[in-house]
């Protein structure tokens, strides 16, 4: 993968799967510290101990479509060519934290790309999961929670064309306020 977006499209499509009602999603850039981390949170079904344990390696998988899945240690291999670390706990019955550190100004540290569209595809794809994403730069903070946002539109879906890309130009706002 290109971006660090697709790989958190990725892991939300895990946490998804495993069934997650609600799903946070946070961006931490502190260019003085010189990290990015970004954290992948759910409330889905979890892994037991022997699971979590080999779930890093790309031949260890629950799809049944495949024998492979590399999302995970792809995310890992990104992180580790930064001197970053991929960090996984879960509670079986309880969720999964996805915890990715990279090294920020890295050569070998991946864009983060088009968090706006990929937020986006999550929302409009996704109306009985709550999203919250929250994104740090520096000392400024953007967050966009669609629960705020269901309450507001009651019976109408996030799916909505109208609604998915007012969500995406909220973001892209959101975002570009964190550089100014």
């Amino acid at each position: 993968m290109l971006e660090l977006s697709l790989h958190v499209l990725d892991i939300v499509n895990n946490s998804i799967k495993a069934k997650a009602t609600e799903i946070e999603i946070e961006i931490n850039e502190q260019v003085l510290k010189n990290t990015l981390t970004i954290s992948i949170k759910d409330n889905g079904c979890g892994m037991d101990k022997e699971f979590l344990k080999t779930v890093t390696d790309p031949f260890k998988t629950i799809r049944t479509t495949r024998k492979v899945g590399m999302g995970l240690s792809m995310f890992q291999a990104a992180a580790e060519a930064t001197g970053g670390k991929l960090k996984i706990s879960s509670k079986k019955g309880v969720g999964t934290l996805v915890c990715v550190t990279f090294t920020y100004d890295h050569i070998d540290r991946q864009p983060l790309g088009n968090m706006a569209e990929t937020m986006q595809i999550l929302t409009s794809g996704n109306d009985s999961i709550d999203f919250i994403y929250h994104h740090i730069k520096e000392d400024k903070e953007f967050l966009f929670d669609t629960r705020q946002i269901k309450e507001i539109l009651g019976d109408v879906s996030l799916a909505n064309p109208e609604i998915t890309m007012w969500i995406r130009g909220h973001i892209e706002e959101g975002l570009a306020e964190l550089d100014s």
